[in-house]
């Protein structure tokens, strides 16, 4: 027997999926129980804050996925900027899979919500710790000093996610893996 999410969690994957394509601003509420296989009833039952709270669900949701891809690439290369490179090389690859249409899964939230203080935008914020969290940790790992891994995370998370926007833009994978490869030559510099 196939073990297939509750409604909660089928409605959090929809919103998702649909916020990293049409951003928040273009997914509408009814779109969102529609692709989730649930009643409008439903989805504001378990989010009685509405489109915003489940919005802000959903962020997490892609935080936790994004880490998860995060950590197996980081883990999958002994030396750290192959590691990083890794991480570019599989970001690359999804977004192909996905027609280019899966990016990040904060990039249009957080770009629509700029300048407000709402929960959306402190779920980016946190997705985006998160993720420099994890980098950062990887570089500790591999001898890097704290001050360092920490400035090296924030540059590595910063350019992947400006790669990404631009290989979704251009429907190519050449930004990210270009940044991949040089992102792997700065951590290297800082070995040498």
């Amino acid at each position: 027997m196939e073990n297939r999410p509750g409604t909660r969690d089928r409605i959090v994957i929809a919103a998702a999926s649909l916020l990293r394509r049409q951003g928040y601003v273009g997914t509408a509420v009814k779109q969102i129980a529609r692709e989730a296989g649930a009643t409008l009833g439903s989805v504001y039952h378990f989010f009685p804050g509405g489109k915003e709270a489940l919005a802000t669900a959903a962020i997490k949701h892609g935080e936790g996925e994004f880490a998860a891809l995060l950590r197996t690439a980081l883990d999958s290369e002994e030396q750290p900027g192959a590691a990083v490179a890794a991480c570019a090389r599989e970001l690359a690859e999804n977004l192909r899979r996905t027609s280019w249409a899966e990016g990040c899964p904060i990039t249009a939230a957080a770009l629509e919500t700029l300048g407000t203080h709402s929960g959306i935008q402190q779920a980016c914020v946190a997705a985006l710790r998160t993720w420099e969290r994890l980098v950062a940790e990887r570089l500790l790992r591999s001898g890097f000093t704290p001050a360092d891994a920490r400035h090296l995370a924030t540059t590595i998370i910063g350019t992947l996610e400006g790669a990404e926007v631009a290989s979704q833009v251009r429907r190519s994978e050449d930004p990210l893996r270009t940044a991949g490869r040089h992102l792997a030559r700065l951590v290297d510099s800082y070995r040498a």
